[in-house]
C-alpha cells in the first residue's frame, strides 16, 4: 500500500500544503497521477483512504486546511482554476487523472481550459456546473450578507455536529474524526473563503462554468451517493450524460459517500489506474 507523505511549499507567496503517494506497484509507467480535489468545508484529509490505494496528489485548496487563507483572494471558480494550473506547474506534473468532490468541481473549470492535461475524470457528488441547480438551505444562508457571517460565528462543535446528521446515510452525525478534522481548520480564513466562494457563484455562474464540459473527450466516471441533501441525484445523471460517463449510483450513501460505502473506493481506484 503506497505511503502518504505531507508537503509544504509556496506558490506566488501563498503557503500551500499537499499530500502525495506513489502509485501502487505494478501500475503502468505512463499512467498520469491522480489529482484529488476536496470540497467545502474539508481538506486533503478527505483523501487519505484513496491516496493509500491509488497514489496521487491531494492539495489543501487555498482558504482550507493548512494552505494559506489570505484576505486578498476572491475565492472564485476562476481563481481556483488558476491555482490548480500553477500548482501542477510547480510540481512539474503535465497530465493528471482528476477526481472532484463537492467544490472540488473547480477542477472542472481547469479541465475545460486545458483538456490536454486530463487523462481521466471522476466526478463525485460535485457542485453542479449545469443549468437548473438551486442552492441548498445552508448555502442560501451563507450567500446572505450578515446572516452568513452570523451563521459562521455561531458554529460551535455541537451545532456543526448536529448539522451533519443529514450528510450521511448512516444514523447520526458524521464520524467524530471527520468533525475533528474540519473544526481543526475552521478558522476565520476558512469561513471567509466559504462565504466569498458561495457569494460569487449564483446559479447562472455555475451553469456558465460548465458550458464546455461536453468537449472533455476523456474516459469519465460519475460516482454519486443518492442520499445527498445538498445536490439532487438528477444531476448525477446529467453529469454522466454531458461527460459521456459511466454512472455508479449508491442508493445507500450520502454526500461523503465513502463513509457509507467504503467498498466503492476500490471502483474509483480501479478506474483511475486503468491503462
Amino acid at each position: 500500500m503506497p505511503q502518504v507523505s505531507d508537503h509544504t511549499g509556496e506558490l506566488n507567496g501563498l503557503p500551500v500544503f499537499w499530500r502525495d503517494a506513489p502509485a501502487p506497484q505494478g501500475t503502468a509507467e505512463d499512467v498520469a497521477p491522480a489529482l484529488y480535489l476536496h470540497g467545502v468545508p474539508t481538506s486533503s484529509d478527505d483523501w487519505l483512504g484513496f491516496l493509500e490505494r491509488s497514489g496521487g496528489i491531494a492539495p489543501d485548496l487555498p482558504g482550507f486546511g493548512r494552505s494559506g487563507k489570505p484576505g486578498y483572494l476572491k475565492y472564485t471558480i476562476e481563481e481556483y482554476a488558476d491555482f490548480i494550473e500553477r500548482f501542477l506547474d510547480m510540481l512539474e506534473v503535465p497530465r493528471v487523472r482528476m477526481v472532484v468532490h463537492d467544490w472540488g468541481a473547480v477542477g472542472l473549470a481547469f479541465a475545460q481550459r486545458h483538456p490536454e492535461r486530463i487523462e481521466r475524470l471522476v466526478v463525485m457528488n460535485a457542485v453542479t456546473f449545469l443549468p437548473g441547480y438551486r442552492w441548498h438551505r445552508t448555502a442560501r444562508i451563507w450567500r446572505t450578507p450578515v446572516l452568513g457571517e452570523l451563521a459562521m460565528g455561531t458554529t460551535t462543535r455541537w451545532v456543526f455536529r448536529q448539522s451533519t446528521r443529514e450528510s450521511n446515510a448512516k444514523p447520526g452525525p458524521m464520524p467524530d474524526a471527520w468533525i475533528d478534522s474540519v473544526l481543526a481548520h475552521f478558522d476565520e480564513g476558512t469561513q471567509r473563503a466559504i462565504l466569498r466562494l458561495y457569494r460569487s457563484s449564483p446559479s447562472d455562474v455555475l451553469a456558465a462554468a460548465g458550458e464546455g464540459l461536453r468537449t472533455l473527450q476523456v474516459p469519465s466516471l460519475v460516482v454519486w451517493g443518492e442520499r445527498d441533501p445538498y445536490i439532487p441525484t438528477r444531476f448525477a445523471r446529467e453529469y454522466a450524460d454531458v461527460l459521456g460517463a459511466e454512472l455508479l449510483s449508491l442508493p445507500d450513501a450520502g454526500h461523503w459517500w465513502w463513509f457509507d460505502r467504503p467498498d466503492a473506493i476500490e471502483r474509483v481506484v480501479e478506474f483511475l489506474l486503468a491503462p
